[in-house]
């Protein structure tokens, strides 16, 4: 998704004051948002890291039996 003026990424709290090397500058915190059929959010993930996230993403997906 392009989001250029931070407006969808202001609407899900995810638009934050970082820092690198002591240097502060706005940026986006790496977020996933498990959104239903209906449109609800069921679950957020913040501050997730790359590596195994998908994995875990698509666990929540799968139908519990």
């Amino acid at each position: 998704m392009s989001d250029p003026k931070a407006k969808v990424q202001k609407l899900y709290y995810i638009w934050k004051e970082k820092s690198l090397y002591g240097k502060k500058f706005m940026g986006n915190e790496r977020s996933t948002f498990l959104i239903n059929e209906k449109g609800l959010v069921e679950k957020i993930y913040r501050k997730v890291k790359m590596k195994g996230h998908a994995e875990a993403c698509l666990l929540e997906l799968k139908p519990s039996k």
